[in-house]
């Protein structure tokens, strides 16, 4: 009896092994018919063009008005500009005591990023260069996402059918919790990706290097050298013999103010000459008596 109730569960296992099996593949196959009824198995064209171009104007800032003008108007817009002069040689000239004619050599460049719609790059491209002077250089590149944005499309889809397949399992564990979350997180990330990609698409990206010749610029400035300021060599000897006189006065002032130091240095010079010659007399009287 207990042979036959093992051999009966032995059989129920089987087949219900196989049954979950048979329903794995069918949701596999739910899934992969469900691709095929959204036409996920086929790759649109997503191409991503960017641009860029270096060239010579007349007047930057001039250009930079007509450049964000041109992008306006054809539904773009400007992501980011700078305008920068660097000088290349200066110098100073005297023209008076107080004043210096400063003459300066100095480069405009631009720099532009621009999103323009992608249908008009050529046409944006070449009203740029009827701008210019004349263009260095110009190059578009054409870069092919189709694959890149298939694959996510497949990838968040799957995720969906994944998620909710584990949203059916009776068991609410933590792990499972966790699972899902993480397909949610990914398929929003796949979404992203391909919603950059779309407006990549949608909106090429060109940089724009432009620059116009070097421009002198004349002006008068301040002269900094301290020097410059002084008088004239006349007035400065004058000024110096009065200064020296000056000092002078101030010497005599000065040694005035020690008059009790002179007095009683002339009190010890007159008291030691005479303590010496006094001495000296009285030695040469004693000599006179010895001899």
């Amino acid at each position: 009896m207990k042979r036959n109730i093992i051999a009966i569960a032995i059989i129920v296992t089987m087949f219900g092994c196989q049954n979950a099996e048979r329903k794995a593949e069918s949701a596999d196959a739910m899934s992969i018919d469900e691709l095929n009824k959204e036409g996920i198995d086929t790759a649109t064209s997503k191409i991503i063009k960017t641009a860029d171009m270096r060239f010579r104007v007349k007047d930057v800032q001039h250009t930079k008005e007509r450049l964000s003008e041109t992008i306006k108007a054809q539904g773009g817009t400007v992501a980011e500009f700078s305008i920068q002069s660097n000088i290349q040689e200066t110098d100073k000239i005297k023209q008076s005591t107080d004043s210096l004619k400063e003459i300066t050599s100095y480069r405009t460049e631009g720099y532009l990023v621009a999103k323009v719609p992608s249908e008009k790059l050529d046409e944006f491209t070449n009203t740029i260069s009827k701008m210019a002077v004349f263009v260095n250089s110009s190059s578009m590149k054409m870069d092919d996402q189709s694959i890149v944005y298939l694959a996510n499309k497949m990838k968040a889809h799957n995720r969906v059918v994944a998620s909710k397949q584990i949203g059916e399992i009776p068991s609410k564990k933590v792990e499972n919790v966790e699972t899902s979350i993480a397909l949610n997180d990914d398929y929003v990330d796949k979404k992203i990706d391909n919603m950059s990609i779309d407006s990549k698409v949608k909106f090429s990206t060109i940089t724009l290097n432009f620059y116009q010749d070097n421009t002198v610029k004349t002006m008068v400035v301040a002269n900094d050298n301290l020097y410059d300021y002084r008088p004239a060599f006349a007035n400065r000897l004058w000024l110096s013999i009065t200064n020296g006189w000056t000092i002078f006065k101030e010497i005599i002032l000065a040694l005035t103010n020690l008059w009790m130091l002179f007095v009683l240095g002339i009190g010890m010079f007159f008291t030691i000459r005479y303590f010496v010659r006094k001495n000296k007399s009285a030695m040469e009287l004693s000599y006179k008596k010895r001899g």
